[in-house]
């Protein structure tokens, strides 16, 4: 009987290579979180050895961390395996202490150390305890607000009426 869970993780993070002549197949492997069974995603299917770039090929055979963890990031994959990530948690803002005395505007930096995508708007007024309109009204971003983004961006927070 098949699970019906949507959620998993990557376990130790393997990759499977199976060659056929000169055609590849990749396929990653993971283990799902809710009845440990190991399922295959497929990363390249049929593919010429020659397509390949070697550092990525060499990433494949030695189980390279990274390598998985960009092709779990990977939005095409996601969609090509019918997949889901579930980042609840995953990312929270950091801030110091308020400071009363301290002049407005606030230029804040936000600095992800993995990429985790996350709205800007979201992650602000969930870190600031600010509603969604709020932020709209006070902060001033180099990006959208509105666009999932996993790069780091700067934001200023006016001051409050």
């Amino acid at each position: 009987m098949d699970c019906r869970s949507e959620s998993a993780t990557t376990g130790e993070g393997r990759f499977r290579v199976n060659a056929n002549g000169k055609l590849l197949d990749v396929w990653l492997l993971v283990r799902c979180v809710s009845c440990n069974r190991t399922s295959k995603l497929t990363v390249h299917e049929r593919t010429s050895v020659r397509s390949f770039d070697p550092a990525e090929l060499h990433g494949y055979g030695v189980n390279d961390p990274d390598l998985v963890a960009a092709r779990l990031l990977d939005p095409w994959l996601a969609r090509r395996n019918r997949f889901t990530l579930d980042w609840t948690g995953a990312w929270r803002l950091d801030i110091p202490p308020a400071r009363l005395d301290e002049a407005w505007p606030v230029q804040v930096q936000v600095v992800f150390e993995d990429p985790i995508p996350v709205r800007p708007e979201r992650l602000i007024a969930h870190g600031l305890g600010l509603s969604r309109p709020e932020v709209l009204r006070r902060i001033k971003c180099d990006i959208p607000l509105r666009r999932t983004t996993s790069a780091g961006f700067t934001f200023t927070v006016m001051a409050g009426d």
